[in-house]
């Protein structure tokens, strides 16, 4: 069916609805239906093209267009508008060009609109860049002209409808049975943890496995720039997430106010969803003043990890890069560092203990790493070996766990 004969339908039904009142869904697709009926008899249309056109007309009423398929398509894990005309995807961790474009800029720049109203957040030329959520809890980024050269941007990442357990990422090889049982043993010995790596490798839906590991009788309190972490099986949970400046550049409020907050009521573990600006010598300071919390980082590798809280620190704290490197040392237990290799697959490649400041320099203990065995059909095989066993074990002892072998 041509498209002049579609956008044609489409018009009568938007000239159908009555606009003087709010109407719900049901109302809209009876207008659409009542629309339809009239169109078949004047020209045939199978059942299934039929359907098809009724969902589309009202997922660009009522929801996202073209991105509304897109973002129930479970396959899909992030979805990359690149002006009203080009959309790629990401299956499997691969990218590719979909089909599927916006009728116009308008209608794509509507639907910007949507999504930011839709949380609250105020979006154009002048605040051309907004992070925001949908419903479902899929992360959103927009970017306007002028500052996108390439008309409206928009990037999606999936949210996961159901949380991925440790059991589930042992089985897809992408971290040991063995490191599995050592991280459980330290999560509920209250190690202070933080997982690094690169976009997309994976250390928000290992951060969420890890959660699984939390006693039920502790209170958890997570701080997010948008809320993606999924940790409902915990009965104490308290959720917060940062609040961006309205047009007039205030009532922001900040990671690093809601860390502050979050020590006023009475947390045993907080759970930082990304530690990425000025917030991280707050993050330190709780860390260091006897509370117990989880964290991600971007960076390449643990190593470099240590280098990111450094500069963070120092961005916005006149302290000396000794007493940096001490506050680091003593705040955080171990890192984690996950890779997305390149057969696309997402791995623990190693685990780190932090061993004190010597000669002026952070020390890290590798107590796991990946060996890389090969190639089968292009997936990497290999292994997350143990090489060498955790030396502060304090906490387990005070938590009563025992040794490093649990």
């Amino acid at each position: 069916m041509d498209k002049e004969y579609i956008a044609g339908l489409k018009k009568n039904v938007i000239n159908a609805i009555d606009v003087s009142r709010q109407t719900d869904d049901d109302e809209v697709l009876a207008v659409i239906d009542r629309v339809l009926t009239g169109a078949a008899e004047e020209r045939y249309m199978s059942i299934p093209e039929r359907l098809k056109i009724r969902r589309d007309f009202f997922n660009s009423i009522r929801r996202l267009d073209v991105l509304q398929d897109l973002i129930e398509d479970e396959s899909i894990t992030e979805i990359m508008v690149n002006g009203h005309d080009r959309i790629f995807v990401e299956r499997e961790g691969k990218l590719g060009v979909c089909p599927v474009c916006f009728e116009s800029r308008e209608k794509l720049e509507d639907i910007i609109q949507r999504i930011a109203s839709g949380v609250n957040r105020t979006v154009n030329e002048a605040h051309p860049i907004v992070d925001a959520r949908l419903p479902d809890g899929s992360r959103v980024n927009i970017v306007l002209p002028p500052v996108s050269l390439e008309g409206p941007i928009v990037t999606i990442r999936k949210f996961q409808r159901e949380m991925m357990s440790m059991e589930t990422l042992v089985e897809l090889g992408s971290i040991s049975i063995e490191a599995a049982h050592f991280l459980e043993m330290l999560i509920k010995g209250h190690y202070n943890i933080l997982c690094s790596g690169g976009t997309g490798c994976g250390k928000s839906t290992l951060l969420n496995a890890l959660s699984h590991f939390i006693p039920s009788s502790e209170r958890v309190i997570t701080i997010e720039d948008s809320a993606e972490l999924i940790m409902n099986h915990l009965p104490n949970l308290v959720r917060l997430e940062s609040r961006n400046a309205n047009v007039e550049g205030k009532h922001e409020i900040a990671i690093r106010e809601l860390i502050r907050t979050a020590l006023r009521m009475r947390p045993d573990r907080l759970i930082v969803g990304e530690v990425r600006g000025r917030e991280c010598i707050d993050m330190l300071q709780s860390l260091n003043t006897g509370h117990c919390g989880m964290s991600t980082a971007h960076a390449n590798s643990p190593e470099d990890v240590l280098s990111r809280l450094e500069t963070m620190v120092l961005l916005d704290e006149n302290i000396p890069l000794q007493a940096v490197r001490s506050q680091i040392a003593s705040a955080i237990d171990i890192i984690i560092g996950i890779s997305r290799l390149r057969d696309s697959s997402r791995r623990v490649t190693k685990i780190c203990e932090l061993d004190g400041v010597k000669n002026g320099e952070i020390k890290l203990r590798t107590l796991f790493e990946f060996a890389e065995e090969g190639e089968d059909d292009g997936r990497i095989m290999g292994s997350l070996r143990k090489v060498n066993e955790l030396k502060h074990t304090d906490k387990l002892t005070a938590a009563g766990i025992g040794g490093a072998d649990g």
